[in-house]
């Protein structure tokens, strides 16, 4: 019998306006589309995006998940993350670096209030 061993967690996002959240997610955060799918025509869009080894699926589903979640995203690079939404000059969100005693964090809020929090440790 093989031991418990866990592969990775995927958060689950609710969106609102696909629009938006593809103007947020790729256009800022910089993530690509992996995969679409509804059910049919004129049916909620479920999707699946990422950036490098990070993966996110956002839903239109009302089931799925609850507008303004948080996941904590641990990560190195986070000062060139800081810089590089920074230069984007994103009008909706203008993240800062906090040092939170052992770690830096850069914290984006999307458009329907969903947190991601990336976190570097320092110490």
């Amino acid at each position: 019998m093989a031991p418990i061993a866990f592969q990775r967690a995927v958060p689950v996002f609710r969106i609102f306006d696909i629009p938006k959240a593809h103007e947020f997610y790729l256009d800022f955060l910089g993530f690509g589309i992996d995969w679409e799918h509804r059910y049919g025509d004129d049916f909620p869009l479920y999707c699946q995006v990422s950036r490098g080894d990070l993966v996110l699926h956002l839903t239109e589903h009302s089931g799925d998940a609850t507008p303004g979640s948080t996941a904590c995203i641990v990560m190195t690079g986070i000062r060139d993350l800081h810089a590089e939404l920074s230069a984007k000059r994103y009008r909706f969100n203008r993240p800062g670096l906090e040092d939170a005693g052992g770690r830096l964090e850069c914290t984006v809020i999307d458009p329907f209030g969903n947190r991601l929090r990336f976190m570097e440790v320092t110490g």
